[in-house]
């Protein structure tokens, strides 16, 4: 019995930059249609989107099945919180929010097995394959081949990134822009120079202590990203795709009917009807 190996650490590795897609919605189906389209990991959450454990489970079993990763953004709490993403069988766990190198290492603790942290031991679930892994290679492989990510998103955090960074035990940081540009007083601005100043100091953190930086978006020109030392790249949601192709066949559809003959050609709808 064996467990399955990261794909995004194994590109990491490699020299690659694997792709992750952000999925809102609840159905594994999706889950599904973008690994079939060929991302290599998806982003799953429990901070902004209501999902509940069942359906989390389902979507995280739907990217194993098709061999990507599935990482999981939790929603603060405890350790319990933290680890049930992992036990549901999530290739990896983004934490937001962090804002000191003290919950930082408390993250570590929580979510890593002896020696990296103090994780409670259970095996029971999918990630110790009901209990059929051997005890020692179940805490190995979850020591090595299940990554964790810490979201910096606020003046204050970017203040103590380079400690963050230096903690031992977790794998990357990411960039919240969106947050990030609020909390400076410009919402959305996300090349405000405040804004791209801050990716770039966090990245270089990153970079300085062996972990990977993520890109939650393509929010710089991609030469840019990779060279200030992006590996995780994000590529968009499933939300915004589905809104942008529906507005784009809309907008197709109105140009096709007001290129028809007058006598084809529906009357103007009203825009309160």
């Amino acid at each position: 019995m064996q467990n399955r190996p990261s794909r995004v650490l194994r590109l990491i590795r490699e020299g690659q930059l694997p792709t992750i897609f952000k999925i809102n919605l609840a159905d594994p189906r999706v889950i599904e249609g973008a690994a079939l389209s060929g991302v290599d990991a998806v982003w799953l959450c429990t901070e902004h989107v209501p999902n509940d454990w069942i359906g989390l489970e389902n979507q995280i079993r739907a990217a194993r099945v098709h061999n990507i990763d599935s990482m999981v953004r939790v929603a603060r709490g405890s350790y319990s919180d933290y680890i049930r993403p992992f036990e549901a069988g999530a290739t990896g766990i983004m934490v937001p929010h962090v804002g000191n190198a003290a919950e930082a290492r408390q993250i570590v603790e929580w979510v890593r097995f002896h020696p990296l942290g103090k994780r409670a031991v259970d095996g029971g679930n999918i990630d110790g394959q009901f209990c059929l892994v051997p005890l020692l290679e179940y805490l190995h492989h979850s020591n090595t081949e299940r990554f964790v990510v810490l979201q910096i998103e606020s003046p204050e955090a970017l203040e103590h990134v380079e400690a963050i960074a230096a903690v031992p035990g977790f794998d990357g940081l990411c960039f919240g822009p969106g947050d990030f540009s609020h909390r400076v007083g410009k919402p959305g601005q996300i090349d405000a120079p405040e804004v791209v100043a801050a990716r770039k100091r966090i990245a270089a953190a990153a970079r300085a202590n062996g972990k990977f930086a993520m890109a939650s978006g393509l929010i710089a020109p991609f030469a840019d990203l990779v060279a200030e030392g992006h590996k995780l790249i994000g590529i968009g949601a499933d939300v915004v795709a589905i809104s942008g192709y529906v507005k784009q066949r809309l907008e197709l559809v109105q140009g096709h009917i007001q290129a028809l003959p007058a006598a084809l050609k529906p009357a103007v709808r009203s825009p309160y009807a």
